[in-house]
Parts: C-alpha cells; structure tokens; sequence
C-alpha cells in the first residue's frame, strides 16, 4: 500500500488523544476502502508481512528498541487470526506472544499490573499481548465481583479506581516509552452481529467446536456495558505515545491489513538499521576471510 493511503489508513482509526468517543457513532466496524477487494487485501498484507520481516530484522540486529503490541477484543473479533496472518514472516527468535486469560492466584497475590510488567519484551524483540492489563478496566469494570477477588484494601476501591487505573496505565506506559519500548493497541472492533455468526461458525464446525464456550455466549448479555467500557478506556488511554486504533473487525482480511499497514508504519518512524561495524572489527572480518580462504586452497 503507497505511504499517503497508509497514512491516511491510521488517521482515519487512531482513537483521538483526550477526546470523547462512541464506537457506535464514530467508528464503523465494517468500514472497508471502496474498490479493494479481498484478493487485493491479500496481495497488499503479504507484501507488508515481508516488510514488517526485514523491519524486525534490524530492531533484533540493533537491539535498542523493543515494540509491544497490546490486542484487545469482544469475544470471536480476530486475535488469533491477527497474530497468526500479520505476523508470519517475523522470525521467532524475535517475537514472543503471551495470552492473559483469568488470573491464577499467585497473580492476585500480586498488584493488577504485575503479571504483564514481568512479560514486557527485551530490547530487540516484538511483544504481543493477546489481552493485557486493560483487562482490569474492562471485565473487571463490568463484573465488580472480581475485584473483590484482589484483595485490594477497602479504602483504595470505590468510584474512582477506573480513574485512577487510567491514570496508571498512561503513567506507565509513558514510562515504557521513555525506556525505547513503543506500545501500540489495537482494539478489534466486532459487531454483536458478526460475533452471533462466528459463535454459530464454531458451533457449526466440529474442528472449530474447542473455540467455543458457553460462557462466551452468555457474556453477549452485558455487551453494553462493555461497549461504555471500552468507550471510557480508549478515550483516557489513547495517549501520544500510546495511541489506540479502532481496527473494523467485522471484514478479517481487512482487519489484518490494517494492523500489518500500522505496526509497519510504526516501526518505519525508528528509523532502524543494521549496526555499523567499526575499522577494528573490519580487520577482523578482513583476517577471518584469509584464513577462511585459505582453508579452501589447503584442502
């Protein structure tokens, strides 16, 4: 995809910093370009996967940056898929993936963020969090129940905890970014519509039958209220350093594109290369190569 339709791609998703958002109103999840069709898509995020390749090549040879990658969805909106499209020609030596489902109890014994924190990426690598922290303001938020379950002190929760976790999440990730580990989040937007289908998919498929949970059906009663979750992180996270994308999620070529067109473009703005060699070190290379070369003409 030509830079100027790139980036008009990431203007036209980014979760304005500071502003009030509806997803219903301000975002489409089925939103695609007129004209592309899914064999286009298909051309265009392969030739981003072999870019995205040769991008993490450079950031594992410098080994001063790092890049995390925070993907957060309803239920069926395309995690996986993302993760397994987007990022297959990344070699693995660089890139590490951590799923965060409900958390053991050695995790509650410690504070909401410490599970993800000890799962930050070394410099060099690509880090994936298939959820993340942002857990805590939106399934908790939705069912208060499970906070009881971190047996935070009484006088610490009342209404002002999400505000306070906002607070939080914006202070550290500031931090991260600070320290040379750029986040960027992804929120896959899914249609109640489009998840009934998938659900019905998997239901429908015996291979795909261990993807499905009755507990995820059921969770389809409090969707509003993880809509006005959603809503009130994104629009106090989505930072300058940390911006959030609304990524339509309804169409799962076109989601995968998208995020490919900006973690590429992202990674792009570090200006990445491969490290300079020093005269030193060249004669070194210089003498390896004699006697290299002169192992041939012995043998």
């Amino acid at each position: 995809m030509a830079k100027i339709a790139r980036r008009d791609l990431i203007n036209r998703f980014i979760a304005t910093p500071g502003k009030k958002l509806s997803l219903r109103r301000d975002f489409d999840s089925d939103s695609k370009p007129d004209g592309l069709s899914k064999v286009q898509a298909k051309a265009l995020l392969q030739a981003g996967i072999e870019q995205l390749a040769k991008f993490q090549d450079m950031l594992y040879a410098q080994h001063t940056h790092a890049l995390l990658i925070i993907l957060q969805a309803m239920d069926a909106a395309g995690k996986d898929g993302v993760i397994k499209h987007v990022m297959s020609g990344v070699n693995p030596q660089g890139c590490q993936v951590h799923s965060f489902k409900a958390p053991s109890g050695e995790e509650l014994n410690h504070d909401y963020m410490w599970r993800c924190f000890r799962r930050l990426p070394e410099r060099g690598l690509i880090g994936i969090f298939n959820r993340s922290y942002y857990e805590e303001v939106l399934v908790v938020r939705v069912h208060p129940e499970l906070l009881e379950r971190q047996r935070i002190p009484p006088e610490l929760k009342g209404k002002g905890i999400w505000k306070k976790r906002f607070e939080e999440i914006n202070s550290f990730e500031r931090y991260l970014a600070n320290n040379g580990i750029h986040v960027i989040k992804f929120y896959l937007n899914l249609s109640k519509e489009e998840q009934r289908k998938r659900f019905l998919a998997r239901i429908e498929r015996p291979e795909k039958n261990w993807k499905f949970s009755t507990a995820d059906a059921r969770e389809r009663a409090h969707w509003d209220e993880y809509m006005d979750a959603y809503e009130d992180a994104l629009a106090h996270t989505s930072t300058e350093w940390a911006p959030w994308y609304v990524v339509p999620a309804d169409t799962k070529w076109f989601a995968r594109l998208v995020v490919s067109n900006i973690i590429c473009s992202r990674l792009e703005c570090l200006d990445l290369r491969y490290p300079e060699v020093d005269d030193e070190h060249r004669k070194e290379i210089a003498n390896a190569r004699v006697l290299l070369e002169g192992e041939a003409s012995e043998g």
